[in-house]
């Protein structure tokens, strides 16, 4: 697999035929609509015809969340299961008195067990509309309520057929941070004896220092003790509500790996890729909301506006402007084939467990191609 970057002028027949491949061969892979229009900047995939050998690949876990549920979720999970060690559905969300939510998963867990994809249930404390703060210090300092909550994870996770539980609770009070790691121990105790095993989602911390409600409660070293495996979200610099920017830039998240190494064991670590991209309008406003959408669209965008994509070589990340019909102008920050590789590089130079992406739903095929291209992936089940 190559990756070629489109310069002015030329078209996928001459790319075709300078890497020995068919125009059909690179439509396909990177599923073009339209072959004849192309954009300088335009990162394509280059499908090699003989496919790199397993052996001296690195072996890898791969997972990936999902938020769409039922019929919607099971097709996510289908269309790129091969690809996946674990499956997280988020999420069931925890009340006051240690009950659950449900989640409409039953078909997503038969697509997953086809798949052969181990099904880890998501616990979370927030939602789109309830930063969880408050649930989670009513809960984290509540013994009682923790083990009823534990016990009811269990029968989920007994009667579904779960494996394991992830836990992801953020926006949680700097004080409630041992009550956290305790619930953490707890939910360890008492599932592993029963087969089952914890892990948790961390916010990107540079530093044991770091301050903000979304960081001080988030403990790398003793969750890196008490969990068996920990997903970074190693995202969201370029948050929807924020300024321009991108979403994963490499820089930053090299911080929060030199960081984590140092008190979280390697092979409990999973690096966290996004892949969605964003649309912002200029000038930025402060709460104006960026659009989300997938890659695919990101440059139908760019397409459709003749825009020239450009590459930032310290984030590691492509973007691009164009105007609207009004006039109005947008920066788009993406990811494409050369973002993508940057961080599997970055995964095996800091030899990690493993990838997990937030979130399916939004279609990057350059994304798979290269990541089986990169990494023999674990199927566990």
């Amino acid at each position: 697999m190559q990756i070629h970057v489109v310069q002015s002028g030329e078209t996928l027949t001459a790319i075709a035929r300078q890497y020995g491949v068919t125009v059909g061969q690179i439509v396909r892979a990177n599923q073009l609509e339209n072959p004849d229009q192309l954009v300088p900047g335009l990162a394509l995939v280059i499908p090699t015809t003989i496919p790199a050998p397993d052996a001296g690949k690195p072996v890898i876990d791969v997972n990936a969340y999902t938020i769409n549920t039922g019929e919607t979720g099971a097709r996510e999970i289908q269309e790129v299961g091969k690809y996946l060690t674990y499956w997280m559905p988020f999420a069931y969300s925890m009340k006051d008195d240690g009950s659950l939510t449900t989640l409409d998963d039953a078909v997503m867990l038969e697509a997953a067990a086809a798949e052969r994809i181990v099904p880890v249930l998501v616990l979370t404390n927030f939602s789109s509309t309830e930063t969880g703060t408050q649930l989670a210090h009513n809960v984290l300092s509540n013994p009682e309520v923790q083990e009823t909550l534990i016990t009811n994870l269990l029968n989920v996770m007994k009667e579904k057929g779960y494996q394991g539980v992830n836990i992801d609770f953020e926006n949680v009070l700097p004080a409630d941070r041992e009550n956290y790691n305790k619930f953490l121990q707890r939910a360890v105790d008492r599932m592993h004896p029963q087969g089952y095993f914890v892990s948790s989602a961390l916010a990107p911390k540079t530093s044991s220092e770091q301050k903000g409600l979304l960081y001080e409660a988030h403990d790398y070293e003793a969750q890196g003790k008490i969990v068996d495996f920990i997903v970074l979200m190693t995202y969201e610099w370029g948050y929807r509500f924020g300024p321009p920017q991108a979403i994963s830039p490499l820089n930053q998240i090299k911080r929060v790996l030199d960081y984590a190494v140092t008190v979280i064991p390697r092979e409990k670590l999973f690096f966290g890729f996004q892949i969605y991209a964003r649309d912002w309008r200029l000038p930025h406003v402060r709460g104006q909301e960026a659009e989300t959408f997938s890659q695919q669209e990101a440059i139908r965008r760019a397409l459709a506006h003749q825009a020239a994509i450009q590459y930032d070589t310290t984030a590691q990340s492509p973007f691009f402007r164009y105007a609207d019909a009004e006039g109005r102008t947008h920066e788009v920050w993406f990811e494409d084939a050369r973002s993508a590789q940057a961080k599997f590089d970055l995964v095996k130079a800091y030899k990690l467990r493993g990838i997990s992406y937030w979130v399916l739903g939004y279609p990057f095929p350059q994304n798979w191609l290269l990541l089986e291209d990169n990494f023999t992936i674990q199927k566990r089940k």
